[in-house]
């Protein structure tokens, strides 16, 4: 009789329908696989996070590791279902009795040793080892209420297909009506994060991006000098250079600065600088760009860069200054813009970036080679983080072009995806590091953290010379998809100085690290994350070699500049 009765409840429950989600119990290899991850989340990346950072981190990876878990709880019920083993219920109150102890007891031990982990990677990039108690004891709260918030949004999305497939079950066989359930919610939740929530948050981005790109930095002003765009005599508008691009103009380092640096007489450096608006098409402003140097009279300076931006048009004055010192302003330096959206949404488009690049540098070598042999100026390129990308795509990331086609290359916090590093960096020297490769015994091209790390290796340094600056602890660097499935060379022994000796890798989890590091790469000193400081003047010293310049000079030329504020990722 009873047995009678639980066969007709279970029939009544098959046909009424989806159980509601709030009702469902939570599985324990779900849960012990979330409270695995939650601990695996808290062991040393490449940067410290802010507490809440990493109680975000932690949230996602333990819903992540939740479902992983149920996924494999599921297939281990099949497993035993099919060798006609059955789970007692004491057994499973036994289970959940021991998963909660030692759950709890991991999650609290974890996160209080993590205070520990924490301080080694601050001291690794120099900074204080101390951090807030009562605020990393918060870690584990906010993590159970993202996981809780992500739990529940993949509940919805599993009630959603069961409720079309239990109405399509009348129509089909289950299976058939399953399928169709889980093909409709995906379509549905594709169709609104890509159609509403996406598009709505890029919307949002680029207008507020729009109105800051028309915006001017205060006391910068638009130059008279005939030597920069911007002017009333310039084909390139003031009002069409963009924000940044007005920085970069209206910041020319003046040549009465330069003479009282050298002690000898200096000429007004070039700057051009060609925006979005400056003109309609890519093939327009690459030919304006060319227009300007000829009016600015750069193609008959000593030297002239070739300039790639980050997202929103930026140039770092770390990277352009420099030359202008060096050379008694007798310089030409040129950028176009691309994009005014910030970096981490540009990337989502490299193609602009590269295209740009390409056209840029094209016009400009096209011009360059017209000029006779004796009086052409030193070609040489720069860019920094996406910058450094749109630059060596401007190459077709080819060794052979660097070498043929310029004097000289510079290239700061280079992306995971710049095509010229990734093939010179696959080209290394067996025995030498990742994070400081060497390639072709140094001929051509050097990687360095330091000042020290030029004369590495110990060999004749030929021309022309192309430097990379990259740090051991630069998310920007490291970040990749691969970072999920393979562990990366830079974490094998010996690591650069500012890696923690603790950091591990784990499938998946080190990819999520690494890329919440993002968020605070500019967040460290100087020398660390993604922050170079004044090491491009001594870059620039190495590539270029000034006449009679000497390790003092550059010593006290980045004395003089300053660290400047820099916009970081999000710009």
């Amino acid at each position: 009789m009873r047995d009678g009765t639980r066969r007709a409840a279970e029939r009544v429950r098959r046909h009424a329908g989806p159980d509601p989600v709030l009702r469902r119990r939570p599985c324990w290899g779900g849960v012990g696989v979330a409270v695995l991850c939650y601990c695996l989340s808290l062991t040393p990346s490449l940067l410290p996070r802010a507490w809440w950072l990493q109680g975000l981190a932690a949230g996602v990876s333990a819903a992540v590791g939740y479902a992983v878990g149920a996924v494999l709880e599921t297939l281990a019920r099949l497993l035993l279902s099919w060798a006609g083993v059955r789970v007692r219920p004491r057994t499973r109150r036994i289970l959940w009795a021991a998963l909660g102890v030692l759950g709890a007891a991991a999650v609290v031990t974890v996160t209080a040793w993590s205070v520990r982990w924490e301080g080694q990677v601050r001291r690794a990039v120099a900074l204080p080892p101390h951090i807030v108690w009562w605020q990393w004891a918060l870690v584990p709260l906010v993590a159970a209420l993202v996981g809780t918030l992500l739990l529940l949004v993949a509940r919805v999305v599993r009630l959603s297909t069961r409720v079309v497939a239990h109405a399509f079950g009348a129509l089909v066989p289950r299976p058939v009506a399953y399928a169709t359930g889980v093909v409709l919610a995906a379509f549905v939740i594709v169709g609104i994060v890509q159609g509403f929530l996406l598009r709505a948050a890029l919307d949002a981005i680029e207008s507020g991006a729009s109105l800051a790109d028309q915006g001017t930095t205060k006391g910068v002003h638009q130059p008279g000098l005939p030597t920069l765009s911007g002017t009333p005599d310039s084909a390139a508008h003031w009002d069409t250079l963009g924000a940044k691009g007005r920085d970069f103009v209206g910041t020319a380092t003046p040549r009465a600065d330069i003479a009282a640096f050298t002690g000898r007489p200096a000429k007004d450096p070039v700057r051009v600088y060609v925006g979005l608006r400056s003109a309609d098409t890519l093939g327009e402003r690459a030919a304006l760009a060319v227009r300007e140097l000829e009016r600015t009279g750069g193609f008959s300076r000593t030297v002239l860069a070739v300039m790639g931006t980050t997202g929103t048009g930026w140039i770092n004055d770390q990277g352009s200054k420099p030359l202008e010192y060096m050379w008694d302003g007798d310089t030409a330096e040129v950028a176009m813009q691309y994009s005014y959206l910030p970096s981490w949404v540009s990337a989502l488009t490299e193609d602009e970036a590269a295209a740009t690049g390409r056209a840029l540098f094209d016009a400009v070598y096209t011009k360059w080679r017209m000029l006779p042999a004796g009086s052409r100026p030193r070609l040489v390129v720069y860019g920094e983080s996406l910058g450094s990308f749109s630059m060596e795509s401007a190459l077709n990331g080819s060794p052979a072009r660097l070498v043929a086609e310029t004097g000289g290359a510079l290239f700061v916090g280079p992306t995971y995806d710049n095509p010229l590093w990734k093939t010179v960096t696959a080209r290394r020297q067996p025995g030498s590091p990742e994070w400081r490769p060497v390639v072709a015994g140094g001929a051509h091209v050097r990687f360095a953290q330091v000042p020290a790390d030029y004369g590495i290796p110990d060999a004749p340094w030929g021309e022309p010379r192309a430097v990379y600056l990259q740090n051991g602890s630069d998310p920007v660097v490291w970040w990749s998809p691969g970072l999920a499935f393979r562990k990366p060379d830079w974490l094998d022994r010996p690591r650069a100085r500012d890696v923690s000796t603790v950091m591990r890798w784990y499938p998946l989890l080190t990819f999520w690290q690494v890329a919440c590091d993002l968020a605070g790469a500019d967040n460290v000193p100087d020398g660390f994350g993604h922050r170079y400081g004044t090491l491009p003047t001594s870059a620039w010293a190495e590539i270029t070699g000034p006449p009679g310049w000497t390790g003092a000079d550059t010593a006290r030329l980045a004395g003089v500049l300053e660290p400047l504020p820099e916009p970081g990722l999000l710009d």
